[in-house]
């Protein structure tokens, strides 16, 4: 490794690829080289269109900056299957469009796997199966999606229209703070403006959600935990269900039993 150039600059990839703060004494030692080789190997990633920042003096080092592209990953055994199966089942998430995409993104990566890998991979794919929902009409909009998840980490005030599972439609003013999956349905934790009280909403019973513009400062989850508080909140939730009941009896003593108003 350390008289092997490319098989060097690689290794060096997949150590900035964790995007912690690198010494560059702490390179060398890995890499079994000079502080002067590792810098020619970190010009050699530049040149290659990766963009790695560096700080001089005693304690300087090495990151990996996020660039305009995204370059060429490297990925070792366990990195490569774990993204195989994971845009495998990604494929049958309930996000609308993103199934065609995570299957171009799988043909991609499993073209490039050696057999070794190919053969981990297809044994997960042909040992599980999953159970595909009847109703399809859970699916959330991608965008929704991205408008929520950027408001949770920005902590900025959300509208969007709500429509409950009576039928019931209103608009919302919300703080989001955890979008929160389960199964293939995704479930937003905010607290509601309106009602002064935390909700958890179904994000395909939301539609066009906005960024109000304004920020709030994050509550105390109850409990600490967004999954668990989603979970009592459905756990709590009526649900209409229909159900036939088969009784062993006379129409006389059925009428004898019959309640009084």
């Amino acid at each position: 490794m350390r008289n092997d150039p490319t098989g060097r600059a690689l290794q060096l990839l997949s150590l900035l690829q964790t995007h912690r703060f690198w010494r560059s004494a702490e390179l060398s030692a890995r890499l079994e080289v000079t502080e002067r080789t590792v810098r020619r190997d970190v010009d050699r990633l530049r040149d290659l269109g990766y963009p790695v920042d560096s700080t001089s003096g005693k304690y300087g080092g090495y990151r990996l900056a996020t660039g305009a592209h995204v370059p060429p990953l490297v990925l070792d055994d366990d990195e490569a299957v774990a993204v195989a199966v994971g845009l495998r089942y990604a494929a049958e998430a309930a996000i609308d469009g993103i199934e065609e995409t995570s299957l171009r993104a799988l043909t991609k990566i499993e073209t490039l796997l050696p057999h070794r890998l190919r053969r981990r991979v297809s044994a997960l794919h042909s040992s599980v199966i999953s159970m595909r929902r009847v109703d399809d009409n859970d699916i959330v909009d991608p965008e929704a999606l991205s408008v929520l998840a950027a408001a949770c980490r920005d902590h900025e005030h959300v509208r969007f229209d709500y429509r409950r599972g009576d039928g019931e439609s209103s608009r919302r003013l919300v703080e989001p703070h955890q979008l929160v999956t389960a199964g293939r349905r995704w479930y937003l934790l905010a607290w509601d403006q309106h009602r002064g009280d935390w909700r958890t909403f179904r994000l395909d019973r939301l539609w066009e959600p906005q960024l109000a513009g304004s920020h709030f400062t994050p509550r105390e989850i109850p409990g600490g935990d967004a999954a668990g508080f989603v979970a009592s909140s459905l756990g709590s939730s009526p649900r209409h269900l229909d159900a036939k009941l088969v009784i062993e009896a006379t129409f006389s003593e059925l009428d004898w039993c019959a309640p009084m108003d």
